[in-house]
């Protein structure tokens, strides 16, 4: 038993430390150019919180295996063994918590502070929005658990009679307990109705924290999952009907980027203006609808120098610089309105913490849906036997409510992407040749 564990052990550490260069991979991959070899704080939580998310969800075939450990022990206290699944659970998903309420807001709040600012004043303005936001979870977290931070068990009870021990035992279907005839206080099957009880008995903190983040992860899993569960393969195929069937010269391909050039610089120029007035605090409505509109014409850009580049796949190095000019000016474009590269780096901060919360619904969404596989595992007993027993919320999980929801989503997206998704936007940039 013990060099079954010990080789559990091993690979549950090679597969940490796969997930997390696998993580620093897809950072480095996909972080913008000039967010390069700068802002490493944010980065660390990136891909620490990637990783948490990614082991919450391998822990549950983990929990399988370190449950087959003692499956056919042959002496009492095998199972003394195996791993404190339990608390494992419990520590992944309070460092979840913690990640996706603290760390995450802080790293946020302080990579979008005035860039112009000292370190210490940014440190200090994202440390009173993190200790607000603690307070704010403290009292609800502590009012819920003080009120209705209990769980509910229903139970039999059952009770028998004591006599001499007998010679030999007389038992049947229709006598199954001790007692004499009629007896039956003793079998959960057929006991009466009356015997049923609730079992009341307070929840630990810990597995009430994972409780309310489930409620939260399960809500969010049902919006993104239903609606991205039909979009993604329908906006495959829609990708691949639209891919431009049509190429362009290279004549052709130098006076398109150049043109994309100059809008790129009158762009920067906006910018550039636009972090003017908010270095002299005039952030007004009209000021704010000039971002939005300069967010909507970036991206236009950008949609048309992906299509440009597609258009003309055949261009060498030389023949590409003016498309490579247009992304360096898109480049500065985004870092020079009011930080957008904080921006960028905050939108990875914000995925992951979705991806955090939702990583907690999939395992419970997971340890429901194959109950057999699951069964006997720490994971069924927080998330099945505590999670459908607990008071105020119980009755969303016995009842499905979720699971209905992601279906119900599922369903009408699917509707809605064929009956309007399908049709191609008029495109608003300058290339119609694709189609």
């Amino acid at each position: 038993m013990g060099d079954f564990n010990l080789a559990l052990v091993i690979v549950a550490i090679v597969v940490c430390v796969l997930v997390f260069l696998v993580n620093v991979y897809l950072l480095v991959n996909y972080q913008h150019p000039d967010d390069a070899n700068q802002a490493y704080f944010p980065k660390f939580v990136v891909v620490f919180g990637l990783s948490v998310a990614a082991i919450s969800i391998l822990m549950l075939p983990a929990d399988v295996a370190n449950r087959q450990a003692c499956r056919h022990s042959i002496y009492n206290g095998a199972c003394n063994l195996t791993l404190p699944m339990k608390d494992l659970w419990l520590a992944i998903y309070i460092i979840d918590a913690v990640l996706v309420f603290f760390v995450i807001p802080f790293a946020m709040f302080y990579y979008e502070g005035d860039q112009d600012k000292s370190v210490g004043k940014r440190i200090k303005s994202a440390l009173l929005w993190v200790m607000t936001t603690a307070i704010v979870c403290a009292l609800l977290l502590g009012i819920l658990y003080g009120l209705v931070g209990k769980v509910d068990f229903t139970v039999r009870h059952l009770s028998s009679a004591t006599i001499i021990f007998p010679s030999a035992w007389d038992f049947s279907s229709s006598q199954p307990c001790i007692g004499g005839s009629g007896a039956r206080a003793c079998s959960a099957y057929t006991a009466n109705a009356s015997s049923e009880k609730t079992w009341t008995m307070r929840t630990t903190f810990p597995e009430y924290v994972v409780a309310l983040a489930t409620i939260v992860g399960s809500v969010l899993f049902s919006i993104f999952g239903g609606v991205g569960i039909a979009c993604l393969p329908l906006g495959l195929i829609a990708s691949f009907i639209r891919r431009p069937k049509a190429v362009i010269t290279r004549s052709q391909y130098i006076k398109e980027a150049t043109e994309l050039g100059k809008k790129a610089r009158d762009l920067k120029k906006a910018a550039d203006a636009l972090h003017q007035e908010e270095r002299s605090g005039s952030k007004g409505r009209k000021w704010r609808k000039n971002v939005k509109s300069v967010e909507k014409e970036l991206l236009q850009l950008e949609e048309d120098v992906k299509l440009l580049e597609e258009m003309y796949p055949q261009g060498e190095k030389a023949e590409t610089s003016w498309a490579m000019t247009v992304l360096g000016y898109l480049a500065k474009l985004v870092l020079g309105i009011l930080g957008w590269g904080a921006t960028l780096m905050n939108s990875f901060l914000f995925n992951v913490a979705l991806i955090l919360l939702c990583s907690i619904s999939v395992i419970q969404f997971c340890a429901t849906a194959f109950g057999y596989y699951a069964q006997a595992t720490a994971a069924q007993e927080i998330f099945g036997h505590t999670l459908q027993s607990l008071r105020g919320i119980k009755y969303l999980y016995k009842y499905n409510v979720f699971q209905i929801a992601f279906v119900v989503l599922a369903g009408l997206t699917f509707v809605y992407y064929i009956a309007f998704g399908w049709k191609r936007k008029k495109p608003s940039g300058r290339f119609q040749l694709s189609s």
